[in-house]
């Protein structure tokens, strides 16, 4: 296998410049528990692009890694040593994860992967202290959400929570070796949740062409407004990834949230400055630009938006929408946090160090949502 390194300082297989950039996303999980550095290599070593059956090599030798760990947590669980049975759980369900991540892979090869994963997750939620739950969340009458319920340590009160939610295409499981112990040292409770459905209906692809993903953010507020473990005026929303706007969209007229990391509507404002020329012969009403510049503005709640200086917005660019979205609001709780590439974290979503970025990211939740350490 030949690879180099990029001039960003990432793994470079030429010929594969996508899965070069996922293998970055599991080399940085490593710090977070979701790989072994030394079992990244050994698989990565392994997988031959040559020919036409690159992807299924990498899939093949990802599924391999996963197995190992599935059956060690499976060894371990067995034996009551359950920290050990759930490292491995965790590793487990980010090679699934990754085993399924080729673009060209076999509708049947990643629909295993994925099922898989989720068993893994199952498993790893049940020998959690406090144990986690998998839960279904109503949102159309043919597509159910599937998300992960993990309960804060501290028992008795009603807790705070952060909603941790990907962009459509990601998978929630990545938060429970990603976010879940950063939320639980700071004593909120973590809803894991994604817009892939639960798996037994209708693909979200199918579904998207009808609905749109914003719309099933309430629902989500709604499932959690009706736990009784759940403190309703605590809940934060955290979105994973920067390739749309749907979250900002989602929370602009609900307003039950506490706090919110997302990127505000600027993606869409952005977007739509482009698709609005001067000369555009329809109506107000019709703008985009102005679309999404009433959203973002009836965002009520405390605002992160955490950018990265290489991210698909260059940062000035970012700098200057939020500017936009604070005029004339100065009462407002907006903040910027722009990852700059002298201190990491400044690749597209963050993504070559989640650990600075989770860090600062739940650090400022918990701030606007009074959560305590334990």
């Amino acid at each position: 296998m030949d690879s180099d390194l990029s001039p960003q300082g990432g793994i470079w297989w030429p010929e594969r410049e996508d899965l070069s950039l996922e293998f970055m996303r599991l080399l940085a999980s490593v710090q977070e528990g979701g790989a072994t550095f030394s079992e990244c290599w050994l698989t990565a070593s392994r997988i031959d692009f040559a020919g036409d059956d690159g992807d299924d090599s990498w899939h093949r030798e990802w599924i391999g890694a996963a197995e190992v760990n599935r059956e060690r947590a499976s060894s371990a669980a067995a034996q009551g040593h359950l920290a050990t049975a759930r490292s491995n759980w965790l590793r487990a369900i980010n090679y699934y994860l990754t085993a399924a991540y080729p673009f060209d892979l076999s509708p049947d090869k990643r629909r295993s992967a994925t099922a898989s994963m989720r068993e893994c997750a199952a498993k790893y939620l049940n020998c959690r202290e406090p144990v986690g739950e998998v839960v279904s969340i109503p949102w159309l009458n043919e597509f159910t959400l599937q998300g992960y319920y993990l309960p804060a340590r501290r028992g008795g009160d009603r807790a705070p929570v952060v909603i941790c939610i990907g962009e459509p295409g990601h998978h929630k499981e990545e938060f429970l070796f990603k976010l879940a112990h950063h939320a639980s040292e700071r004593g909120m409770a973590l809803l894991a949740v994604d817009v892939l459905g639960d798996g037994t209906g209708q693909s979200f692809e199918e579904v998207s062409l009808r609905h749109k993903p914003q719309r099933a953010i309430a629902p989500i507020m709604d499932y959690l407004v009706g736990r009784d473990d759940v403190d309703e005026r605590r809940i934060a929303i955290l979105a994973d990834g920067w390739s749309s706007s749907f979250v900002a969209r989602g929370i602009a007229f609900d307003h039950r949230f506490a706090a919110a990391v997302c990127d505000g509507g600027i993606w869409d404002l952005h977007i739509g400055s482009f698709l609005n020329p001067q000369d555009r012969p329809f109506g107000i009403e019709s703008c985009p630009e102005l679309e999404a510049d009433r959203i973002l503005r009836s965002i009520r709640c405390p605002l992160l938006i955490a950018a990265s200086e290489r991210g698909g917005l260059r940062a000035d660019r970012v700098a200057e929408l939020t500017d936009q979205l604070r005029a004339g609001r100065r009462d407002r709780d907006i903040t910027l946090e722009i990852f700059e590439s002298a201190e990491t974290a400044a690749g597209q979503g963050l993504f070559d160090n989640p650990t600075l970025a989770n860090e600062c990211i739940l650090d400022w939740i918990a701030s606007r949502i009074a959560a305590q350490p334990l």
